[in-house]
């Protein structure tokens, strides 16, 4: 069973945008703080950005002031605007709530090309 599903990466230059998208189960999504992470090869999965249910958002450092996290409760679905790109936010990126309840989606691969 399919819990989760991103989709909205590719391939950007540097300075560009990207938005991603995700749908979620509703089990999930529904009353739940939801979170974009990212995890690149040899790091551990990290939390970029995170919304409550009521819409209160937080974010990491890496990230703050070019990514924004949204949310549509009728939709299930969740959004993380990208602005700016850098290169190093190449990664796979994947949302899930926070903390992590639902078993992990496929992922959408975001890649910036200097």
């Amino acid at each position: 069973q399919v819990e989760l599903v991103e989709s909205g990466g590719g391939l950007v230059q540097a300075g560009g945008s990207l938005r991603l998208s995700c749908v979620a189960a509703k089990w999930i999504f529904k009353n739940n703080r939801m979170g974009w992470y990212r995890q690149t090869p040899g790091k551990q999965r990290e939390l970029v950005a995170w919304i409550t249910h009521s819409g209160f958002t937080d974010y990491a450092d890496s990230v703050k002031g070019r990514f924004s996290i949204s949310r549509d409760n009728a939709k299930n679905t969740v959004y993380l605007q990208m602005n700016n790109l850098k290169p190093e936010d190449t990664s796979v990126y994947y949302c899930n709530t926070s903390p992590v309840l639902a078993s992990w989606g496929q992922g959408t691969q975001v890649t910036v090309s200097s």
